[in-house]
């Protein structure tokens, strides 16, 4: 079966008044289908300037990335918007969920945009949520879910749409170290049961070992960590 992850060469830089600064230099990275790697890299590392190449969300970059078999350099614009929504799912340290909207019609909305029908929709919302422990939760809004809470239902968000890969950036950098293991722990939990693969961006090397590789960024390369 083919990677659904493909990176080769893949290079950024950014320039501050007379000086280069290379983020990236020739980054390789592949993903099996099913597979959680740990992306570890102290903050200003690069993870998340490698994570927005990946999810198709800045240009700016040289090198290839191919996403279950589609190569990102021959895709238009709106080929880009429909693997993020087709293909990808998001989950990012701060949970970025609709305020004016409960917790279920947070993971209902993705669904209907990508073109699923309201009563399906709420079926699948349902199930991610109760499966992550948020049943009794479904009509509260963000304000009224505490931050364990409010990440579970945005990793029930990046799920609703049956991602091949979802891409996590520091998804529990803002909890504290209990809350952090356990939201960590339903996560991977519930990726790993819908045969997601998953590319984690975390600082925390404890976290980082619950995952199946683990690879680093170190000066602007990925190293394989044993």
């Amino acid at each position: 079966m083919s990677d659904v992850l493909a990176v080769k060469g893949l290079s950024r830089s950014f320039r501050q008044g007379e000086v280069v600064i290379d983020v990236l230099r020739g980054v390789d990275l592949t993903v099996a289908p099913g597979e959680i790697v740990a992306l570890l890299g102290p903050s200003g590392s690069g993870k998340s300037t490698m994570l927005q190449a990946i999810g198709l969300l800045e240009g700016g970059f040289d090198g290839s990335i191919v996403i279950d078999g589609r190569p990102a350099e021959k895709l238009s614009g709106q080929q880009r918007t429909e693997v993020r929504r087709d293909k990808l799912g998001f989950v990012y340290q701060f949970h970025h969920l609709l305020p004016d909207f409960n917790a279920l019609e947070n993971v209902v909305l993705p669904q209907l945009i990508a073109g699923r029908d309201m009563a399906s929709a709420e079926v699948k919302a349902k199930s991610l949520l109760s499966d992550l422990g948020l049943g009794e939760r479904l009509d509260h809004r963000p304000s009224q879910l505490s931050g364990g809470e409010q990440q579970r239902v945005a990793v029930a968000r990046a799920l609703a749409n049956e991602p091949v890969l979802v891409l996590a950036d520091e998804p529990t950098g803002n909890l504290d170290e209990a809350t952090a293991q356990r939201v960590l722990a339903e996560f991977l939990r519930v990726v790993r049961n819908h045969n997601s693969a998953a590319v984690i961006a975390t600082h925390n090397t404890t976290l980082a070992r619950q995952m199946d590789r683990t690879v680093e960024l170190h000066e602007g390369q990925l190293v394989e960590r044993r």
